[in-house]
């Protein structure tokens, strides 16, 4: 990008205090996914916000094909912004795809991360020998097939179940924040989180890990927090949430904030 990434990607440090907390928004939503998360930090954190290349609030024309085409163009993205801000620690929250992203970028550049905090993560979303990621490859590609037919059949399809939980407003968000996605990033992005595979480098993880999960998750299953847990190659633990959905942080906010201040580093 000859312009400036941090621009592109409408990069905020919001509130005050010593320790640095990056809150990195999952796939199909936006920075505006933290906005009920938000006031429970900033009074005594600085927190950096962004959001994914891919997501609808950035300038699709941002969004390089040829560039984005593995997880690692995400990490380089990432790696840019804290290097900008002159960030030398921070507490990571990372959901879903920003979830690995973060995975990858603590294993590139550990220094920077004084903890990881992966809220509905998953080192592989198809399912494997003595593995269950929670697709087979026939279900993931009828879902491709179906965003290409009628995007927005798909995203109305798709919104309920994601979130899970009767929550009407969270629904809507993250119905709002799909709609906004232009409809090929969305697949082409699609296709990257379903074919990665981070298992292979989950023990080059040095630094601790909180994994947040709900109990029931129709993106993630359950065993995969504890797949992390064993795997992860620093200190972790396992939080869940007995809750639905895949986006707590749209369905029940002072739920899930509460557990992030728990797991944040003493």
């Amino acid at each position: 990008m000859g312009h400036s990434l941090l621009e592109a990607l409408n990069v905020r440090v919001v509130g005050s205090g010593e320790r640095i907390l990056v809150l990195a928004h999952g796939f199909g939503t936006d920075q505006s996914a933290w906005q009920r998360i938000l006031p429970f930090f900033d009074r005594d954190h600085r927190v950096v916000l962004y959001d994914l290349v891919c997501a609808g609030s950035v300038n699709p024309d941002y969004f390089d094909f040829r560039r984005y085409t593995s997880l690692d163009a995400y990490v380089d993205d990432l790696l840019h912004i804290l290097d900008a801000l002159r960030i030398e620690r921070c507490t990571y929250v990372g959901h879903s795809f920003s979830a690995t992203i973060g995975i990858l970028a603590s294993i590139r550049r550990p220094e920077l991360f004084t903890k990881l905090i992966l809220i509905g993560a998953s080192p592989r979303i198809l399912n494997d020998k003595n593995y269950h990621g929670g697709f087979e490859r026939d279900e993931v590609e009828k879902v491709f097939s179906a965003m290409e037919a009628n995007y927005e059949a798909w995203v109305n399809g798709f919104a309920p179940l994601a979130v899970g939980a009767d929550v009407p407003d969270a629904v809507r968000e993250f119905s709002r924040t799909l709609f906004n996605m232009r409809p090929d990033i969305t697949l082409f992005v699609s296709r990257t989180v379903f074919n990665s595979d981070l298992r292979g480098v989950l023990g080059l993880v040095r630094v601790p890990c909180s994994i947040i999960q709900t109990a029931r998750d129709v993106s993630v299953p359950a065993s995969v927090a504890e797949y992390l847990k064993n795997h992860l190659g620093g200190r972790s633990t396992v939080h869940m949430l007995d809750i639905e959905g895949h986006l707590p942080h749209l369905s029940a906010p002072n739920l899930l904030a509460r557990e992030l201040r728990r797991a944040l580093p003493r």
